[in-house]
């Protein structure tokens, strides 16, 4: 008697105890949603090609971009877009050999990435170090990627900087070598931006 009285007690607690874990769990609070606007006149894109006698540097300029992503669960959406004819090395000769041969930015204007899922947790404040993963679109096609990211945040501004490497040959792209210049087959990119949530 003394047990069925101590059962009938304790169900009605562990049931409501499991009700308010799940309402608990439920709850937005537990994730948070950001969304990050980016500034293209606060934005670099710079790349570095290799070649045999010297190394050359060049830049891009961001379009528009914006990043939104779930706290909990890494989700994330958004796009970076940066114009390809923007791509310029200093070099006249060198552009147009680039743009007409390699990029072919008269036909694919647009180099595009768009993340699918954050890896690691981005602090409210202070520096973070996470992983972007997404499609990486250049020259008509999409490529999966995953970015390492550095993220400083103060005061509701977000500095984020990365840096990887574009295989452009591997991703179908001419090799602009010739008989007396020898270039690396891949690229390598360096971003420097700044963000406000909005």
């Amino acid at each position: 008697m003394m047990k069925m009285k101590l059962v009938r007690s304790i169900v009605p607690k562990l049931a409501m105890a499991a009700a308010l874990a799940a309402a608990f769990h439920g709850s937005p609070v537990l994730a948070e949603s950001v969304a990050l606007q980016f500034d293209p006149a606060h934005t670099k894109v710079e790349f570095t090609l290799a070649d045999v006698l010297h190394t050359v540097h060049g830049s891009f300029a961001l379009e528009r971009g914006d990043i939104t992503f779930d706290t909990a669960t890494g989700k994330s959406t958004g796009e970076w877009v940066v114009d390809a004819a923007s791509g310029d090395s200093g070099s006249g000769a060198r552009d147009r050999r680039m743009h007409q041969n390699v990029l072919e930015s008269g036909r694919y204007p647009e180099i595009v990435f768009r993340p699918d899922h954050l890896e690691g947790k981005v602090a409210p404040q202070g520096v973070s170090q996470v992983w972007l993963h997404g499609t990486f679109s250049i020259h008509g096609a999409g490529h999966e990627i995953t970015v390492p990211v550095t993220v400083d945040v103060k005061d509701g501004l977000y500095t984020v900087t990365a840096s990887f490497a574009v295989p452009y040959v591997k991703w179908g792209m001419k090799n602009p070598s010739t008989l007396f210049l020898r270039v690396s087959d891949h690229v390598d990119i360096t971003i420097h931006a700044s963000a406000c949530v909005h």
